[in-house]
């Protein structure tokens, strides 16, 4: 079977759907899981929301944020006394990684998700669902010896499935894994992601899983005008999610500059987060009860936006301080909320406009989320997939676009690849990097460099390398430092005083003495380095500037495209 595999794509597909069908069980438990612990700790009833309750039944339970805070601290403290390194996501794995992930971590990261949902932190589980259902898919490609572009297409998968389940949306699922985990849309990843993303939805359902939905009822045909507002919102869409990125970062500097030790800052933000759920539970966990509640009861307009501001407020407050998830869903529900507000102003300012407030409510959730995930399409298909209407297609793509567009020009990062930013990494997307990173300067140059002191007299070089024996020589001075690079060509280019060799010595003929190259460069930094010195070789240095190597533009280039070609070999699915 692992033979199979690797060498047919077509069993890739069933291998996925297993992969689906392990990401719909995780998201079934972990949802069971989840609804257990809210009922325990907040006397949620059965069959009904955290977030949908209208007061906490008792003022006490404010506390239980803080609790959380407790456990998520102490699980802080001890993880990284085994690890200094943050747990690889699976945006970061296929981007670097070739889609390899640890599992140990992924469990510990997906438990401290629970952990923080469970306790009524304003944090999403789709970061659990994704991270263990990815794990388990990159497990899998290890244990199969499968390639680095098919173990990338594995874990796609599992995201793939894990979405799809939360949502009951398969194309959402297929969507969200090309996006934002493979980073690319490839025909030979289509069959395997589909066969997951149905999979999982199909098992999370015969689980009892409940899901997201939204019914709107018949939607009138739009017209063109209809959707000059829809643009509008896309764009104050896209900047509310530049404000709640924003937000988040805030919180941690702070944290940093106060001088708060990690550990301590989830207890303080879950005490800020309990005293906001005394004033509404509405900002509690994920909010899916809420966000159902508001677009289905109509509360009073300051109540939407006193919910909008508190939610933004704790979901900062919840990821700022440390508690472990995501902004998912946090961003589906402000989004709605803000749709909301906005259907309110066009129909006093465009009374005519045929869309009413549950579908602007569709509309705003799209454009925050597609700012703050990324995936304009994912987005898209998530607003159709939940309320079963295409007629908002149009303006709901057009929003998202607006919002992708503004983010992407004036802040350039989703939330996922912002936080990757904040820690050091240049990675804008999920699009496969890692293998020019470990095409290194060190694993091409050559080692057997020709060395000379820089007080060799012409006339010592050519006894010591008669022309044709080799094109350069390296410079080193009295203590071994790099001093430039001699073609061997100038040193016996026509001169007007050849006598004067035996006593004039070759530094006035270096070159490139201040331009070199690192062991540990990449392939794209040393590209640069050549096109600056406008040179054809360059020596390796290391860190003492003593030479360890020599590296000519042709053979970086030439190696470069060979990876590149291999690379698209695997995207492609060729064989």
């Amino acid at each position: 079977m692992k033979a199979s595999i690797q060498r047919r794509a077509v069993f890739l597909v069933p291998t996925a759907a297993l992969i689906g069908i392990v990401a719909g069980a995780v998201v079934a438990g972990m949802t069971f899981t989840i609804r257990v612990l809210h009922r325990l700790l907040f006397a949620v009833p059965e069959g009904e929301r955290l977030s949908a309750q209208v007061a906490l039944l008792d003022p006490r339970m404010a506390l239980v944020p803080a609790l959380g805070g407790v456990l998520v601290g102490l699980s802080i403290f001890f993880v990284r006394r085994f690890r200094s390194r943050p747990p690889v996501d699976p945006i970061e794995a296929n981007a670097l990684h070739g889609g390899r992930m640890s599992f140990r971590e992924s469990v510990i990261l997906a438990a401290q998700t629970m952990v923080s949902n469970g306790f009524g932190a304003s944090v999403g589980l789709e970061a659990g669902y994704t991270q263990i259902s990815a794990a388990v898919a990159s497990w899998a490609g290890r244990v199969l010896e499968l390639r680095r572009g098919d173990v990338r297409i594995l874990v796609a998968c599992g995201a793939a499935g894990a979405v799809a389940a939360a949502f009951d949306a398969p194309l959402t699922g297929a969507f969200y894994a090309f996006e934002l985990i493979l980073g690319t849309y490839t025909i030979a990843a289509v069959a395997p992601m589909m066969a997951a993303a149905l999979a999982a939805t199909l098992t999370a359902n015969w689980l009892g899983a409940v899901q997201f939905s939204i019914t709107i009822g018949e939607v009138e045909a739009l017209q063109a005008a209809d959707y000059v507002p829809f643009l509008l919102l896309g764009l104050v869409g896209g900047g509310v999610a530049i404000l709640l990125m924003r937000l988040v970062t805030l919180v941690d500097s702070l944290f940093g500059k106060i001088g708060i030790r990690t550990e301590f800052r989830p207890v303080l933000g879950g005490l800020v987060v309990g005293g906001l759920a005394l004033i509404t539970p509405q900002i509690l966990s994920s909010g899916n009860g809420a966000l159902y509640l508001d677009l289905t009861e109509e509360p009073a307009l300051a109540i939407i936006f006193g919910v909008l501001v508190l939610k933004i407020i704790s979901a900062a407050i919840s990821l700022g301080s440390g508690f472990r998830g995501g902004l998912f869903f946090a961003s589906l529900f402000v989004g709605g909320l803000l749709g909301t507000l906005f259907a309110a102003l066009v129909a006093v300012v465009a009374p005519s406009v045929a869309a009413g407030p549950i579908e602007t409510a569709l509309v705003g959730m799209t454009a925050v989320a597609t700012g703050v995930v990324g995936g304009p399409l994912t987005m898209t298909f998530l607003a159709l997939e939940v309320s079963g209407d295409l007629a908002l297609a149009g303006g709901v793509l057009a929003a998202a676009i607006v919002a992708s567009l503004l983010v992407r020009e004036t802040f350039g990062y989703s939330f996922s690849t912002w936080r990757l930013h904040l820690r050091g990494e240049t990675i804008r997307s999920a699009q496969d990097v890692g293998w020019i990173r470990s095409l290194t300067v060190g694993s091409m140059m050559r080692t057997d460099v020709k060395t000379v002191p820089v007080t060799t007299t012409i006339a010592e070089l050519k006894a010591a390398f008669p022309l044709g024996s080799t094109s350069r020589v390296v410079a080193v001075d009295g203590e071994g430092k790099y001093a430039g690079i001699l073609l061997l060509a100038d040193a016996y280019g026509e001169r007007e005083e050849p006598e004067a060799d035996s006593r004039t010595d070759i530094a006035p003929l270096l070159k490139f003495d201040d331009e070199w190259l690192s062991p540990a460069m990449n392939a794209r930094t040393a590209a640069g380095s050549f096109q600056r010195a406008k040179a054809e070789e360059l020596a390796v240095l290391d860190r003492e500037n003593q030479v360890v190597g020599l590296l000519t533009e042709g053979y970086l280039l030439r190696r470069y495209a060979e990876e590149l070609e291999k690379v698209r070999r695997d995207l492609s699915g060729e064989r």
